[in-house]
């Protein structure tokens, strides 16, 4: 048998990974943010914008890269779709099609070889950053996502990605020092961090409710962190669920604002969990991956 995509990326050592010409802006808004935080100094405006950006920032992380465009939780227009990607765009994690291809292809082969960020696979600090960082896995593979991909605009926006990333990056610094550093680099680098643990911690702190086949955990920290992703093992459990956190006292912000646009109309029929699902407490796969893509367009 040949070599995964991640053992043959790997094998090419850690600076080609990590440092190439694709990490140069990448590492650059991490300098940023630490010596620009040395040089003007603590500012409590600073935190609150990080704390006022991050909110959105996560939203987009969550209710659009994930359990829009990679599980296809909930239907909703052309136009707000298109939205959904371009604030997706914002959170410097590439374009949504990759994104979302990426991530079908880990719940395919969760923790199994093949998948492109496991922990138990690939070690921490590759499920942690190398998958988004690493030159081997840029290209997107339309195969899996060809439900979004016969939309040109997302293609589009596939392609070019870091135009609204750039464009953020710009008015920040045009707000000045404060807008620029905290506002933009310290908060984005707060958010890059918190999306990874959800591939890197969530495999291994926490407890699991369900018996899927990988490593998946629930973390009420990482839930908190993360607007509700933190259900990782529940998710694991049944996929395509709008809902992560499956029981009340489970904190799904996510959800809460997804419930909320689904209350004025911007989106609708959101998945929820079955009884029977919730209340399986031993099963020996996941339940529900994707729904089925259909030819006829789900947009109104």
């Amino acid at each position: 048998m040949g070599m995964t995509d991640v053992e043959a990326a790997q094998a090419k050592g850690w600076r080609r990974v990590y440092f190439n010409r694709g990490t140069i802006s990448y590492w650059g808004v991490h300098v940023a943010a630490v010596v620009g935080v040395a040089i003007t100094g603590w500012s409590w405006r600073g935190l609150g914008l990080v704390l006022a950006l991050y909110v959105p920032r996560m939203f987009f992380v969550t209710g659009a890269y994930h359990r829009y465009f990679s599980h296809r939780s909930f239907k909703t227009s052309r136009w707000f779709q298109f939205v959904l990607g371009v604030g997706a765009t914002l959170t410097g994690q590439k374009g949504p099609l990759w994104w979302a291809s990426h991530h079908r292809l880990h719940h395919k082969l969760s923790d199994a070889p093949g998948d492109l960020h496991s922990v138990k696979q690939s070690g921490f600090l590759w499920a942690h950053q190398g998958w988004i960082v690493s030159r081997d896995l840029e290209r997107t593979d339309r195969s899996r996502v060809k439900d979004f991909a016969r939309y040109p605009e997302l293609v589009w926006l596939d392609r070019w990605w870091a135009v609204p990333m750039i464009a953020f990056g710009v008015l920040a610094a045009l707000g000045g020092a404060t807008w620029f550093v905290w506002g933009f680099c310290v908060g984005q680098v707060v958010c890059w961090h918190a999306t990874y643990t959800i591939n890197s911690l969530a495999h291994l702190w926490g407890s699991r409710r369900y018996a899927t086949d990988d490593d998946s955990r629930n973390n009420l920290v990482l839930a908190i962190l993360t607007m509700g992703e933190g259900w990782h093992n529940n998710h694991h459990h049944y996929q395509v669920s709008a809902r992560q956190g499956f029981f009340w006292w489970e904190l799904d912000t996510t959800y809460y604002v997804l419930r909320a646009l689904a209350a004025i109309g911007v989106i609708w029929d959101l998945h929820g969990v079955p009884d029977h699902i919730r209340g399986a407490a031993a099963v020996s796969a996941p339940l529900a991956v994707l729904p089925r893509p259909t030819e006829s367009a789900d947009m109104a």
